[in-house]
């Protein structure tokens, strides 16, 4: 069983940074896609950057130059860097894995989302 496990989330200012992390765990054989997504009170979900195995990223529009997203394969983790964040930026953070395991296709995995707020 494979489980994605975020942390980082809290309480920041405008202009503040924080890093959200996100580790999967579980019997793996290989991680290919992953990335942030976020959901706003009243607000659909919506992704915010992703990252490829390769190495390649997307992302949203409002976020391009302030947030960075990057994995470590080693660790099974992604992160998403946040600098500059504001007030529109509060959010649940969610992260999710297209995460192969032995003997089964890839399948799509999801946290329990971690919540951002930014407020001063």
């Amino acid at each position: 069983q494979v489980q994605l496990v975020e942390s980082g989330g809290g309480l920041v200012q405008p202009g503040e940074s924080l890093r959200l992390s996100c580790a999967a765990s579980g019997w793996i054989t290989n991680i290919y896609l992953m990335a942030w997504h976020r959901q706003a009170p009243g607000k659909q979900r919506e992704l915010v950057a992703r990252i490829n195995s390769g190495g390649s990223t997307n992302y949203l529009d409002s976020v391009k130059g302030r947030f960075t997203i990057s994995r470590d394969d080693a660790k099974n983790t992604v992160y998403l860097q946040m600098n500059s964040l504001k007030p529109e930026d509060t959010a649940v953070y969610y992260c999710y894995g297209n995460i192969k395991v032995p003997g089964r296709s890839a399948n799509d995995y999801w946290g329990q989302g971690t919540q951002v707020t930014v407020s001063s």
